[in-house]
């Protein structure tokens, strides 16, 4: 993980000193990627000790759409307990459904993206193509002396990616994201890792994946995503028949908390071990292997179907989070 200690050094560098909402100031350097084969190791920080378990927690928590931050610290990742029940402004927030509640958060869009259509209910041919396509009549109105039709329909995003990469894998447009203007403001905290990418090549067999993070936290947040990002890509490979190769991290405002400076310059003094493996439990299916393709296990697993082979990694080191 050297490419992590030089993104900080970059950062220190080259950042300049910003305010932000959280009232505690950040050096930020608007732009930076990271880009990693994940056939030399799997990307866990080792200059000290990854949450592992926690940062798989909340990837399980994502896959279920989960919203509430009971459902994630039931899953070992106590990181949304703040958001939750601690930040004024969400506390005020009239969307907020009580305790530990986090409004429609990233695996809600993830899996249960809310779409709507309305059409002109003369266009006929409109109309069956939406009801074709899942979506279904929730009112007729007036607009403007034009008969409208309403129409929703729950889109799984992450679904539909694993199905197209089974039955398409040549499409350039296998990707979801989390931003969803209409839900903004119902939610704890706006998505930062925001859209997600899948390139497979059937060719080669192998599949990687572009993340696109708007605003990082470079002391606590980058080592998160990084590890969920991977785990993410190593299971839809396992239940679509390809390898993980490629996984390019872009962020949009890159930064450095300034209560973080200690634990980040202590790690710039550590030597990185060398990468670890990514171990997925037998029970997950293989597709390469079965030739059965079975996308609910998306659903299906559990923080313990991942672990960390060969992970050897400095002292702990800690920060608050910002919030």
């Amino acid at each position: 993980m050297k490419q992590y200690l030089d993104l900080v050094q970059s950062v220190l560098d080259n950042g300049s000193w910003q305010v932000n909402r959280t009232g505690i100031r950040t050096l930020s350097l608007p732009g930076a990627s990271l880009r990693f084969d994940l056939r030399q190791g799997f990307p866990a920080v080792t200059t000290k000790k990854l949450a592992f378990k926690s940062a798989i927690g909340e990837l399980v928590g994502f896959l279920r759409a989960s919203r509430s931050a009971a459902e994630f610290r039931a899953l070992g990742c106590k990181v949304w307990d703040q958001n939750a029940n601690e930040n004024a402004q969400w506390l005020a927030n009239p969307y907020r459904e009580g305790d530990d509640d986090l409004g429609p958060v990233y695996g809600v869009q993830w899996r249960q993206w809310p779409a709507y259509k309305v059409l002109d209910a003369s266009r006929a041919a409109r109309l069956q193509d939406a009801l074709g396509r899942g979506y279904a009549r929730v009112a007729e109105f007036d607009e403007d002396g034009t008969r409208k039709v309403l129409l929703y329909k729950a889109v799984d995003q992450l679904r539909q990616c694993l199905d197209t990469i089974h039955s398409n894998p040549g499409d350039r447009r296998i990707l979801f994201h989390g931003w969803n203007w209409a839900q903004i403001e119902e939610m704890a905290l706006p998505p930062c890792h925001l859209l997600y990418q899948f390139l497979p090549n059937a060719t080669t067999r192998e599949i990687s994946l572009c993340l696109y993070i708007r605003s990082n936290d470079i002391g606590l947040g980058t080592p998160f995503n990084l590890t969920e990002g991977a785990a993410l890509l190593h299971l839809v490979g396992r239940l679509t028949g390809y390898q993980p190769r490629w996984f390019s991290y872009f962020m949009g405002d890159a930064h450095i908390y300034e209560n973080h400076l200690p634990m980040l310059r202590e790690q710039l003094t550590r030597t990185p071990f060398p990468a670890p493996q990514l171990a997925l439990s037998d029970r997950i299916p293989d597709y390469a292997v079965t030739g059965k393709y079975e996308p609910e296990w998306l659903e299906r697993v559990e923080p313990g179907d991942f672990s960390l082979v060969g992970y050897e990694h400095h002292a702990p080191l800690t920060a608050p989070m910002a919030v």
